[in-house]
């Protein structure tokens, strides 16, 4: 390399290295002094960041890349804070055409923000599945008013795209791929969950409802029109994970939710279950919250097209020894399973509907009684549910 060549590269590098500290200065001063209503504008490039960059008590302010593969903000050497972003006790916040990678913990946190709205974001790992990276990667709590569009996540230890204690929430257009779980509603209200694309997680789509949270009995969620393929990834969530319970091989489950309507989704070579419908007890955890309703209800599955290969479920982790042990479909696992523990105050309604499903299969695995009686008739369920489930954005 002629010496004028060296020369001008290892001014480039002295450059781009001070060029760092001075960008992530910018963007913290940025975050913190903005104006309501006002713009923070990200450039393009590749961004080396240190320190988790917030917001609090902000309206109406957009965060603005160049584009998710043109700004990148990489937190792999992360020595302060979790989070990547996190926007707190705000309104009307616009998080747009940008990825944020590699952080600590999660990588873009709402928490208490009423319109928060994530548009062409990318969050990411790049080292793919691994249990210590952070564990979501969009992830609004306690919002209201939630629209994440066209965004995409992969690597989180717990769930891609998460929307927790929230409601009147729409997530579309987006795409989750080698999470644990890929897209995950949790004790919400009012979720409307369609046009996405879940591929290569441990599990597709989790609609749960959990004890020892504020928002009680989440429900009134559609999942529709969605490509639920090829969820049978190890689970790789940390131990003591709710998440960490689900098997690989999991297109869509329904644990404890009440109010859920899934139809007109694409639910295609989920080893273990195409959609599985669940009570808390199926977790075998304790239940220490005497509010907490740890039943599903009222879950209507009709009008999904069903394919999987002709292959066994899981044999990992505890559902991956029911299925060895006390199930024994063998290669016929059917695409719809039901544990089958009744509401005592059900008073005789069936907790599922099912109806119209191409390739429709079916198995009530009996949990309350230890399995002794899987029954795969489908005459118990074959009924309709009208779900109203209006999502106001304004």
């Amino acid at each position: 390399m002629k010496k004028s060549s060296l020369l001008l590269l290892l001014i480039s590098w002295a450059c781009l290295l001070q060029a760092q500290p001075d960008i992530q200065r910018k963007l913290q001063a940025q975050f913190i002094e903005v104006d309501n209503n006002g713009l923070v504008e990200l450039p393009e490039g590749i961004f080396t960041i240190s320190t988790t960059l917030s917001m609090d008590g902000k309206q109406g302010v957009t965060i603005r890349g160049k584009g998710p593969d043109k700004t990148i903000l990489n937190f792999a050497g992360q020595i302060s804070g979790a989070e990547g972003i996190r926007i707190t006790n705000g309104s009307n916040i616009t998080i747009e055409q940008l990825t944020v990678q590699n952080t600590k913990g999660d990588a873009i946190k709402t928490q208490l923000v009423d319109g928060i709205r994530f548009l062409n974001v990318k969050t990411e790992w790049t080292r793919g599945a691994h249990s210590s990276n952070g564990g979501y990667g969009i992830y609004p709590v306690q919002c209201q008013r939630v629209l994440i569009d066209s965004c995409y996540a992969r690597g989180a230890s717990d769930a891609g795209i998460y929307v927790g204690q929230s409601h009147h929430i729409i997530v579309r257009n987006s795409t989750a791929t080698e999470n644990v779980a890929g897209i995950e509603i949790e004790n919400s209200l009012y979720a409307e969950v369609h046009n996405n694309k879940a591929f290569n997680n441990t599990g597709g789509i989790l609609v749960f409802d959990l004890p020892d949270l504020i928002v009680k009995r989440g429900g009134f969620t559609k999942l529709h029109n969605n490509e639920v393929l090829d969820n049978n990834h190890d689970n790789f969530a940390p131990k003591g994970n709710i998440v960490g319970k689900v098997p690989p091989g999991t297109g869509i489950m329904i644990l404890a939710a009440n109010h859920v309507d899934i139809h007109d989704n694409r639910i295609v070579n989920n080893r273990t279950a195409g959609t599985v419908v669940v009570s808390y007890y199926i977790t075998e955890n304790p239940i220490n919250d005497s509010s907490y309703h740890p039943y599903p209800s009222a879950i209507s599955i009709h009008d999904n097209f069903y394919e999987r290969r002709n292959e066994r479920a899981t044999m990992q982790g505890r559902m991956g020894k029911l299925f060895r042990f006390k199930l024994r479909f063998g290669k016929k696992v059917p695409h719809i399973l039901y544990d089958g523990i009744p509401d005592p105050q059900a008073a005789g309604k069936p907790a599922i509907c099912i109806s119209n499903n191409h390739n429709q299969s079916f198995a009530n695995i009996d949990a309350a009684n230890g399995f002794k009686n899987i029954s795969r008739d489908t005459g118990p369920y074959s009924c309709n549910l009208s779900i109203p489930v209006n999502v106001q954005m304004q």
